[in-house]
């Protein structure tokens, strides 16, 4: 490992603990070296507050030392005026020897501007270190402005035998470790969906409750709103959006979305993307994440597998050929990770 990759690594270590925190912004971090010695770090912590490059500069207590040090930033300074002003500019004012740079940021706003404001200023600037890692971290960001629509995950938990549930009825197919990731996924995740058997069946609050976090925004695709509303769904834990054929507006928490059956996923996609979702978890049912898998809309799948459950009638887990990158035993629960793209 070079020294601007080990640099950068650290960068990508900072930004992940502000998970979950930062939306809409991306997750970045910054390390600040001089010679040979890291004298300042810092990661964006939560939108509206400092970024990266700025907490970084603030941390270090030397400020004489900075025109001779290097600057690694995971995703390139921006270089517009939003929130809080723009880095770019600060790094071009304090006048760093180098900045180096993970990757490219493709919000239109910046995209290639924050490289060259510092260009233009005569300072070093190197690209591209460790940038699908730096890539990895901000799928979602990434996803949302190239792709114009959210970072979809499809997750689902089955029997040995390849059921969803016994005899149609909820069952607990996972254990407490993986009920615990599967919380965990949500407080990370901007939102959940579910279809209305789902919402019905197992009537789930789809809220955080086995870790800290946040409850993510609550999607229900319920075209004839056969859901009642005293059902947990709807409770005011969290935002819910209701894509629907017949209702249109808001009412407290909840939004309702009216949508068309034809090019479902499609225009679900779109307005999910003008909502600002920038990611969200398929949970279910098996219908729902069948259409998704048909029509190849999907980045990631997370199948929660327990390989000592036979359920023998039921609902069938989704047909899904795909093959995992990774897999991991929770306690004698397999959890299978399946990647679509890497960026």
């Amino acid at each position: 490992m070079t020294d601007d990759q080990k640099y950068m690594h650290r960068c990508i270590q900072l930004a992940k603990k502000a998970i979950g925190n930062t939306y809409p912004n991306p997750m970045v971090g910054a390390v600040i070296v001089h010679n040979g010695n890291i004298i300042g770090e810092g990661y964006h912590k939560k939108a509206g507050e400092p970024h990266a490059e700025i907490n970084a500069i603030n941390s270090v207590k030397e400020k004489n030392q900075l025109p001779e040090s290097t600057i690694y930033v995971s995703l390139e300074p921006c270089s517009h005026y939003g929130k809080t002003p723009p880095c770019a500019l600060k790094l071009k004012e304090i006048g760093f020897k180098k900045v180096v740079i993970g990757a490219m940021d493709p919000h239109e706003k910046v995209n290639g501007k924050g490289k060259k404001i510092l260009e233009d200023a005569g300072i070093e600037v190197v690209s591209g270190i460790l940038e699908n890692e730096c890539n990895e971290l901000n799928k979602r960001f990434l996803t949302f402005h190239k792709k114009q629509r959210p970072y979809i995950i499809l997750k689902w938990a089955q029997s040995a035998d390849g059921f969803l549930d016994q005899n149609f009825q909820p069952m607990p197919i996972g254990n407490a470790l993986t009920k615990q990731f599967v919380h965990q996924m949500r407080a990370d995740e901007h939102a959940i969906l579910v279809g209305s058997n789902t919402a019905l069946n197992d009537n789930p609050s789809l809220t955080v409750r086995e870790v800290s976090g946040k409850n993510p925004v609550r999607i229900l695709v319920d075209f004839d709103l056969k859901v009642p509303k005293d059902f947990q769904i709807y409770n005011n834990e969290a935002p819910v959006l209701v894509f629907n054929l017949k209702k249109e507006g808001q009412e407290s928490h909840i939004q309702y979305i009216k949508i068309e059956k034809e090019n479902f996923l499609k225009n679900l996609s779109q307005k999910l993307w003008e909502e600002g979702i920038q990611s969200v978890i398929v949970e279910g049912g098996s219908f729902t994440l069948q259409h998704f898998i048909s029509e190849n809309l999907w980045d990631e799948a997370i199948v929660i597998k327990n390989p000592d459950l036979f359920l023998k009638n039921g609902t069938k887990a989704p047909n899904f050929d795909a093959k995992p990158f990774k897999v991991e035993n929770f306690r004698g629960n397999i959890i299978e990770f399946f990647k679509k793209e890497i960026y």
